[in-house]
């Protein structure tokens, strides 16, 4: 759905050296960009191509250097050709002789000879065969060295009087497949007029196949070099028939054939591939001109996309340039020669209309009522002769038409409103030129700047009047006039109809340009206004003095630095963004090399195709949609584009294989085929993007991001049943209908909701989806940008209350029910809807259901009827609960109410069996009420109701009573306070201890006897969790004796001792047994230095004293022991951390420079095993989401659970973990609080014992194993931050002596004394 524009022409004119001088042969030398013409005067021209990048302006004189070849009398060129292997042209005449002109020394050499004339050469396109065609129906085949390697007969009746043709003529062409393994001719048959097509073995000379006599035009022959088809054409005039192109296979058989629109005179000279093999270029020699015709095939159909039409006695010749597949280059007999660029532009307009050319029709088709591929169409436009360039207007209910044509004419039209367009399906409308003074000669660029405004560019001058003053522009320069046309219809428009006819066109203004006009885009923001992009991405303001009334009558004409582009864009478009809460415009532009530029700057580097979507209809875009050369599809918010952070957050465009892999990557959608292109979006609900793939069928895909966006937008503007159409067309989770502005705020839209939809059933599909988790922070987290903040969510939480504050399903179902209530009349579907909320409530509101149901159930018992109410029946209403919900649930939930009838009801709807049920209810149905309740409540584990009612029995049951809250400990509490009786409340407290002590809670359970008077059972409690002071308390109330008392406190001392207590055992020793020789010793276990020296100086006893002294200096000396021999093993592991770190960088980086070259690589080619080799070395840490296959995954898991428990806290030479563990066994080795207390008392009572030089080597050691500690810690912390390992700086010393001057009057140090602080 393509249409093929003309973005650039040049024209030039090439002077010849005589007035009846014919330009007849052309060839291309492209490595030097050189053109060579041979003449009918045997001269040959030598000029450069020109390019359509470089340089403002071209000459309208070609610059040519022209050679004559010295041929015999009467001898002239026949064929010509040029070798780039030999950087020569080859040269065949009419006397036979191959000459080959060198283009650097200008001279020529005589090659070889060749009886009956030279008619046509021919290279290999591998270059390495040269092939010949002579007059006397011979075909050779010679290599480059002029070795022949064959000569065969390729006519059956050769010509045996070779006459001299007049101008152009090839009777013999031949034509070589892409490959160079066959080559195919035209020959003719003995004793008629009609020719067959041969096709030939490269190697042998044999023939391989040939096809039928027939009536062959002599010099159309063109095989494509893709090599499927041999195109050829049908002289058909003996038939009154129209020309036809056919298309042959290499077995000679036809495949297939069209006719093309001209009369039955006229003539098909001319076919040329391009190197792409999707073009066709023809010349068709017409009774009043020539045509060049360029054709497209796509869908089984033939289009003819553009023509261009020359004076008859110009005689045009064609050729395309051999490695650019859209520049055609034409020339004349008499020396012009022009070069045309084309390119390929979508047919689908902005407004999603489809206007695909066809020649002299137009495929009209609005893709958002009716999504066909042409040929098919809705109806079709009819114009004079073939459209070369459309433009298309629409706003609001106008829309127009403007069709420049290959006449020169140009036709308008209107179009009705889009609405009715379905009315026009099937018609044909014929267009009528416009009423113009002058033609306009070649318009491109054409754009509407208002309903009556034309701009376009153009080669031809015009005078004040609107005529044509001259075609060539100041002196010798070409350039464009930028030309401005207002379109005038005389007719008054019908409503609802096509305006074919009426309508004047006449030139208003021009402005020349000392450059070529690449593109032309309306001004979306300003009425009347065009930018106008010149080479080399210059862009420049146009804006009509016709659409400013009262203006100054200059147009405005202004460059503007601030939005061009770095280099041509010819696919450049304007749109209307909101940005800082204005509108402004915005260009887009993609160049030739897939470079999208926007804002000045460069978006993207691989894009192959884009467009722009709008959510709303006011025209304002809200998306980029783009498509990579790698064929992933991007949609991109323009917020992104205009704030700069699109290129990061989808990082350049890049085809990264792992992250094509990567399951939770949502920023692009592969394109199934490839190179498929966009072609168009459907803007505001329909969020489609229009893909062409290759083989020219449309696929309609619905990016899941602009779903979304617009269902958000839908939910913002409260267009709740258009959101939620959405959401069931694209299969979108109904949360989202909750979650866009926070469920909490859901509730006050319930009413505008229920009444928008107006769908039970589309209501109930609502219900049955609601879930508690957020579809916007889960499942569409990476898609949508919520518009609602925190503001909009706060204004509804005051209202909150009065839809409960608990989950969001409850919430939710909740207010929708209450707006069914109040929107949607009564009814069987509305109360069906009403019971499906209460069974989808979190968790089910079954027992309101059922008494819904039942109070429907005793409607129909009682025979009351009321007309005024409509509710289904209660069986319907049940079966419907228990489709929706578990029958057992819904059982239970019956038995709840403590209704038997309908439990019974329940079940048998359930079909259940009988014989199960009705025992049970009939055995509930025996039972006291408050035993039946309980009963109840115990199957439904409602136990807290079952307590009540089992004490509402009376002390008949309160064995019973006990049982349940030993059975449900969390009931103790409920019994305590429905119990009043003192000594059923002394049972529950014993019960309530003896749970207590069965957990192992003595505190708890100590507590519950002491409330029930157990004094016993309380001293237990306190001694069996070693709570002393308790014991030692309850002892005292249960009035012990003095020596129980003490025989109570040793139990106690020797037991806090086996539970590594001393302190304790200590104060227990000094409190209530006076022995202070214990405690002292006690306290020297519990290392509690200064306590011990007070209490031995408080005895005055030297023993004592010499004790405390002697233990203090054995501490001391295990304590320098072991920091001694923690500092070596500091120094061992810090040395072997650096050595692992290094090992690791050199792995990593190697393994880096490997999966660089596997990056550029597709997927499919990639090898899973090496996705894995990362995970395969030891000093590599696995990701979160990587997985490798073990070879003995077959081994148990529990085993290997196993062994990591017992090596755990171990540092494994060489494994994967041992850098880290390296790190953590480090940072194990830091002081504790508690270390650090013991050690400063330690110090104090070494100083007060008078033993400084000991305190002092104690501090030193633990200083410098700290510092040790904290350095090693330190280096391991910024090695790990760094790719780098700096022999020098990265030491243990070196981090001692930086860690010493940063923490030296830290905290961390707070437990040394300065006094013993050595030199």
């Amino acid at each position: 759905m393509n249409n093929l524009k003309l973005s650039c022409e040049i024209s030039v004119n090439m002077e010849l050296q005589s007035k009846d001088e014919l330009l007849l042969f052309c060839a291309i030398d492209i490595e030097r960009n050189h053109l060579y013409f041979a003449s009918s005067e045997n001269l040959i021209y030598n000029a450069e191509l020109p390019t359509f990048q470089n340089g403002k302006t071209c000459r309208t004189d070609l610059a040519t250097a022209f050679e004559p070849l010295e041929l015999e009398a009467e001898d002239f060129i026949t064929s010509f050709d040029y070798l780039m292997e030999k950087e020569s042209l080859i040269v065949g005449t009419f006397n036979g002789f191959l000459l080959m002109h060198n283009v650097d020394s200008k001279a020529t050499e005589v090659v070889g000879r060749v009886e009956g004339g030279v008619q046509s050469i021919s290279p290999s396109p591998d270059g390495n065969l040269l092939a010949v065609t002579t007059g006397l129906g011979q075909l050779l085949v010679m290599t480059y060295d002029w070795d022949l390697l064959y000569e065969t007969a390729f006519e059956d009746q050769p010509d045996v009087d070779v006459l001299r043709p007049t101008g152009y003529s090839c009777k013999s062409p031949i034509s070589w497949r892409g490959d160079g393994k066959y080559l195919a001719t035209l020959s003719k048959v003995k004793m008629s007029t009609l020719l067959r097509l041969k096709v030939w073995e490269r190697d042998s000379g044999v023939l391989h196949s040939a096809s039928e006599p027939m009536a062959l035009v002599a010099a159309a022959l063109e095989w494509m070099p893709s090599g499927a088809k041999i195109a050829t054409a049908y002289d058909k005039s003996d038939e009154n028939k129209r020309p036809t192109i056919a298309f042959f296979e290499r077995n000679g058989l036809e495949r297939s054939s069209f006719s093309i629109n001209e009369p039955v005179d006229s003539c098909i000279e001319i076919l040329k591939w391009n190197c792409n093999s999707d073009l066709l270029a023809t010349v068709v020699r017409c009774e009043k001109f020539d045509c060049v015709k360029v054709w497209f095939f796509s869908n089984n159909h033939w289009y003819l996309k553009q023509e261009i039409r020359y004076l008859r006695q110009d005689g045009v010749r064609l050729i395309w340039d051999p490695t650019k597949p859209l520049q055609l280059i034409c020339w004349t007999l008499r020396g012009q020669i022009s070069f045309y660029n084309f390119m390929w532009v979508t047919a689908v307009m902005k407004n999603s209309v489809a206007l695909v050319i066809d020649e002299s029709s137009l495929f009209v088709t609005p893709l958002s009522v009716s999504l066909v591929p042409p040929p098919m169409f809705s109806f079709k436009l009819k114009f004079s002769s073939a459209v070369r360039e459309i433009a298309f207007y629409s706003n609001n209910s106008k829309n127009l038409l403007a069709a420049f044509l290959s006449d020169g004419c140009l036709s308008i039209l209107e179009l009705p409103a889009l609405d009715i367009w379905e009315d026009l399906e099937g018609k044909e409308f014929q267009v009528e030129a416009t009423n113009s003074k002058t033609a306009y000669g070649s318009l491109l660029h054409l754009e509407w700047l208002d309903s009556h405004i034309l701009v376009g560019a153009t080669h031809i001058r015009f005078n004040h009047e609107g005529s044509l003053l001259q075609s060539a522009s100041k002196k010798d320069e070409l350039g464009y006039y930028l030309v401005e046309i207002e379109a005038v219809c005389s007719e008054d428009h019908v409503q609802g109809s096509v305006t074919c006819s009426g309508w004047n066109a006449n030139v208003t203004n021009q402005i020349f340009l000392d450059g070529m006009i690449v593109s032309i885009a309306c001004n979306p923001i300003k009425r009347c206004s065009a930018f106008v992009q010149l080479n080399c991405g210059n862009i420049f303001e146009y804006i009509s003095s016709l659409g400013t009334p009262g203006a100054a009558s200059a147009s405005y004409f202004e460059k503007h630095d601030n939005i061009g582009f770095s280099s041509s864009c010819p696919w450049m478009t304007a749109i209307c963004v909101a940005r800082c809460g204005q509108l402004k415009p915005l260009l887009f532009g993609l160049d030739e090399h897939g470079r999208l530029h926007v804002d000045g700057r460069i978006l993207c580097n691989n894009c192959c195709s884009f467009s722009v979507y709008s959510n709303s209809y006011d025209h304002v875009m809200s998306h980029l949609v783009l498509a990579t050369k790698q064929d992933l599809l991007y949609i991109v918010d323009i917020v992104d584009v205009l704030d700069g952070t699109a290129e990061v957050k989808y990082e350049n465009f890049l085809h990264v294989a792992q992250k094509i892999r990567e399951e939770q990557n949502n920023d692009f959608i592969n394109i199934w085929e490839r190179s498929a292109n966009i072609v168009g979006v459907l803007h505001g609900d329909e969020a489609a993007v229009i893909l062409q793939t290759s083989r020219g069928n449309l696929e309609c895909v619905y990016p899941r991001k602009l779903v979304l966006n617009c269902i958000i937008n839908a939910l913002v503007q409260r267009r709740f049943r258009d959101a939620l159409l959405m959401v069931r067309r694209h299969r979108i989770d109904f949360n989202i209908l909750v979650d866009f502005c926070g469920w909490q705020a859901f509730p006050q839209f319930a009413s505008d909701f229920v009444r928008q939809v107006n769908n039970l059933n589309y209501i109930t599909e609502f219900v049955c989806a609601i879930k508690n988790e957020s579809t916007t922070e889960k499942l569409y987290k990476n898609y949508v940008t919520l518009p609602c903040s925190k503001e909009v969510k706060g204004e509804h939480a005051g209202d909150e209350m009065n839809f409960g504050s608990g989950s969001k399903i409850s919430s939710v179902l909740l207010a929708i029910m209450k707006a069914l209530e109040e929107q949607v009349p009564e009814s069987p579907a509305r109360e069906l809807c009403i019971l499906t909320t209460l069974a989808r409530s979190d968790p089910p509101a079954l027992q309101k259901a059922l008494e819904r149901i039942k109070v429907t159930r005793e409607m129909e018992i009682s025979g009351f009827n009321d007309p005024r109410r409509s509710y289904p029946s209660a069986e319907a209403a049940l079966k419907h609960l228990l489709w929706l919900c578990n029958p057992d649930a819904v059982f239970d939930a019956a038995l709840g109410l403590y209704d038997l009838n309908l439990a019974a009801i329940v079940a048998l709807n359930a079909q259940r069996d009988p014989k199960e049920f009705l025992p049970f209810l009939q055995e509930l149905e025996r039972m006291p009420t408050p035993i039946m309740y309980y009963n109840i409540d115990l199957r439904l584990h409602r136990y807290e109701k079952a307590l009540e009612h089992i004490v509402s029995a009376g002390d008949a049951y309160h064995a019973e009573c006990l049982t349940l809250l030993k059975n449900h400990p969390q009931l103790f509490p409920l019994g305590l306070r429905l119990l009043i009786d003192p000594r059923k409340r002394r049972e529950i407290y014993e019960a309530w201890g003896d749970y207590f002590i069965e957990q192992k809670c003595f505190v708890d359970a100590a507590t519950a006897f002491l409330c029930c008077s157990n004094l016993e059972k309380a001293l237990k409690a306190y001694r069996a969790c070693g709570h002393w002071s308790g014991v030692l308390t309850v002892a005292g109330r249960l009035k012990l004796g003095k020596e129980e008392v003490l025989q109570l406190a040793h139990e106690l001392i020797e037991e806090l001792e086996t539970l590594g207590k001393p302190g304790e055992a200590a104060r227990i020793a000094l409190e209530y047994c006076g022995d202070i020789n214990s405690a002292v010793s006690l306290l020297i276990r519990a290392r509690k230095w200064e306590k011990a020296l007070r209490m031995a100086y408080m005895s005055r006893n030297d023993d004592m004293i010499s004790e405390v002294k002697k233990a203090s200096l054995e501490c001391a000396g295990s304590l320098s022991s072991e920091y001694e021999e923690a500092l070596e093993k500091i120094g061992k592991y810090s040395a072997r951390y650096i050595a692992v770190r290094q090992r690791r960088l050199l792995i990593a980086a190697k393994v880096q420079s490997e999966e660089h070259s596997v990056n550029d690589f597709d997927d499919d080619a990639m090898s899973e095993d090496s996705s894995n080799l990362s995970g395969m070395s030891a000093y590599t840490v696995r990701s979160k989401n990587s997985s490798a296959v073990s070879v003995s995954s077959s081994m148990p898991s529990k085993g290997r659970a196993n062994r990591r428990q017992k090596s755990r806290g171990k540092i494994r030479a060489g494994s994967q973990g041992e850098e880290m563990a390296l790190v953590e066994h480090l940072k194990g080795m830091s002081l504790t609080s508690g270390a650090e207390c013991e050690l400063k008392s330690l110090l104090d009572t070494l100083v007060m014992l008078g033993m400084d030089e000991t305190a002092k080597k104690l501090q030193y050691m633990a200083e410098t194993f700290q510092l040790s500690q904290m350095a090693a810690v330190r280096l391991a912390e910024d090695t790990m931050s760094t790719d780098y390992i700096d022999e020098h700086a990265h030491t243990l010393d070196h981090y001692r002596q930086k860690v010493k001057r940063d923490l030296d009057c830290s905290e961390a140090f707070a437990w040394h004394s300065k006094v013993l602080l050595s030199a």
